[in-house]
């Protein structure tokens, strides 16, 4: 038996669903809960990412500004003159500029040169003074030693 009250002010309320709609709306709020606890995750991630990184700005147009690490190793072999031996010994191989062709020593070493220069980087009383300024005055450096070399 129902009660008055519970008949007639439910029933125009409501829309009545079948179980197949009901299924499929149950379905949807439960698909969106699970969205919106992915982007929640997604975002908690990004953040710790941005947090656990030094605060510099906006580093993509000093990535873009930077010579590819390949070049600066064809560069710096270049310069390196490779020594003949007066006996007749085979002269070395040239280190290959892709990383991938590398052997783990040469990547080791590698790793190595560039993890001191990075330190000698951050140590230095310009960098730590301002940052951004000292990246910018050693990018036009380097460009105009690079042009000077071109002509």
């Amino acid at each position: 038996m129902r009660s008055i009250i519970s008949a007639g002010a439910g029933a125009e309320a409501k829309p009545v669903l079948s179980k197949k709609e009901k299924m499929k709306l149950r379905r949807a709020r439960w698909l969106q809960k699970i969205d919106a606890i992915k982007a929640a995750e997604e975002t908690r991630k990004a953040e710790a990412r941005r947090k656990a990184t030094a605060v510099v700005g906006d580093l993509h147009p000093l990535m873009e500004a930077l010579p590819e690490l390949s070049e600066l190793v064809t560069a710096g072999q270049s310069r390196r003159k490779v020594k003949r031996c007066v006996h007749g010994a085979p002269r070395q191989k040239a280190e290959p500029t892709d990383f991938s062709r590398m052997t783990p020593a040469q990547k080791r070493k590698l790793l190595d040169d560039e993890m001191v220069r990075f330190q000698e980087v951050v140590a230095s009383p310009s960098y730590q003074a301002d940052p951004l300024r000292a990246i910018g005055e050693h990018l036009s450096k380097r460009l105009r030693q690079e042009e000077g070399r071109r002509l």
